[in-house]
């Protein structure tokens, strides 16, 4: 992992000030000559900056985050626990950490920070952005805000707006972590039990009825207690705790809320249509937190978009999953956009590999 300090004071939208940012990141391969064999991934919301660990399915020789080919680059976003400034960030005074001081974010300021960075690493466009969840919620502001910065990107099961039912989810887990008695206290360690159940909470959106019913149902008729889909939450409560931080969880989360590419851009549609990459949409047929037609609205708008919606029993967390469908459908994006092709815009496909 890398830094990068941006010494200079940070403006954030809602007004309130950072005296300067630390960016951790990740970079692999070679940025070439000209500074255009960039591939920048915009991860999701309790990931981090090696992408090579959390998305294994498409990194490496034969998928499409090849370092032999691109420069790729993975940055720690604003708020996060995993190294960029956040609730658990010192300052370069050594004073303590925030905690839950720390100023509530949107998406741009996190895309502030990225296109901070890019600069640092003399990237002069972009071959490929890639950002699923809460990653192409990132990606969308970058590329409305940066047009000629990208050749193509690439927004997997993501929205222009966060719904309302998105919305709800992250403040039902908020009202978890506010009810832990612990948050709220100066240590890392605050509100672990209520971030606990936030994620329980959680999972039943990243996932959905049929993949539960297929790997979490239990065969003995006789029992009446101890169902596995109940030890299935305990764990994965548990899995998030022992690795996140509740503080970052809660800014996070807020942030993602805030996600509205309209917001000063006279709406969605117009503010859509400022994108001049070649946009390849992906949603994915069983989630139902970011449903295919939030999808299908960003493919209406983009002006060279299209959309092809991939089939997995595994609701959001497919983006995860599929990544056999995802990378093979992102290559065929990548050969037919080369400057040589004409890409088929707007043309609606259902995915069946």
């Amino acid at each position: 992992m890398k830094k990068y300090l941006h010494k200079k004071e940070v403006v954030l939208e809602s007004g309130m000030t950072l005296p300067q940012v630390e960016v951790a990141y990740h970079t692999y391969g070679h940025l070439n000559p000209s500074g255009d064999n960039a591939v920048w991934v915009c991860h999701a919301l309790t990931a981090h900056s090696d992408v090579s660990e959390w998305w294994p399915g498409m990194f490496g020789p034969s998928h499409v985050l090849n370092p032999n080919d691109y420069y790729i680059v993975c940055a720690n976003v604003l708020g996060s626990c995993y190294g960029s400034s956040g609730p658990l960030h010192s300052s370069q005074d050594g004073s303590a950490p925030a905690y839950g001081d720390f100023p509530n974010i949107t998406i741009r300021d996190m895309v502030k920070m990225h296109r901070a960075l890019a600069d640092h690493l003399g990237i002069k466009q972009i071959a490929l952005g890639i950002g699923a969840s809460l990653g192409g919620m990132q990606l969308l502001e970058w590329s409305i805000e940066e047009p000629r910065h990208f050749r193509r990107i690439a927004l997997i099961a993501t929205n222009a707006q966060h719904s309302a039912w998105g919305i709800a989810f992250n403040a039902s887990q908020r009202m978890a972590i506010e009810a832990d008695p612990t948050f709220g206290a100066p240590r890392a360690d605050a509100g672990a039990k209520g971030m606990k159940a936030a994620r329980a909470m959680a999972l039943l959106s990243y996932r959905h009825y049929d993949t539960y019913a297929q790997q979490q149902h239990d065969e003995d008729a006789e029992k009446i207690d101890g169902y596995k889909a109940e030890a299935y939450q305990y764990y994965q409560g548990q899995k998030l705790a022992d690795r996140f931080n509740a503080y970052s969880y809660y800014v996070l989360s807020k942030a993602m809320d805030s996600h509205h590419v309209g917001r000063h851009r006279d709406g969605i549609a117009a503010a859509l249509q400022r994108i001049q990459a070649h946009a390849l949409i992906i949603g994915i047929d069983s989630d139902v937190l970011f449903p295919l037609h939030e999808q299908q609205r960003l493919a209406e708008y983009i002006p060279h978009a299209e959309f092809h919606a991939i089939q997995s029993p595994f609701g959001h967390d497919g983006f995860l999953i599929e990544t056999k469908q995802i990378n093979r459908c992102l290559i065929d994006f990548i050969q037919r956009t080369n400057p040589s092709s004409q890409p088929n815009y707007r043309s609606v496909k259902t995915l069946t590999l």
